[in-house]
């Protein structure tokens, strides 16, 4: 099994972030992440789109919507995620 490719989180930031139909849900602002093992945990959008603004996700202290990182399904020219797993 191949290695998988490791990717910088500037390389993310910005990326537009669709479920595998897709659905828009806006862009990559920031990851959160667990500084003693760097487990990613969290995606935090920003430019929501009005769909996602309707779905009642989980919010950081700011409001900002947060997308559990295992919910992700591939990174390339979208960051693409499973509807499934985050609703």
């Amino acid at each position: 099994m191949a290695e998988e490719e490791k990717k910088f989180s500037k390389q993310l930031i910005g990326k537009t972030v669709v479920s595998k139909t897709g659905k828009r849900f806006g862009e990559v602002g920031d990851i959160i992440f667990e500084t003693r093992s760097g487990e990613l945990i969290h995606i935090v959008l920003s430019s929501p789109t009005s769909y996602t603004e309707k779905l009642e996700l989980e919010k950081n202290k700011d409001g900002e919507i947060l997308i559990p990182f295992s919910a992700v399904l591939a990174t390339g020219d979208f960051m693409v995620v499973s509807e499934e797993d985050i609703i």
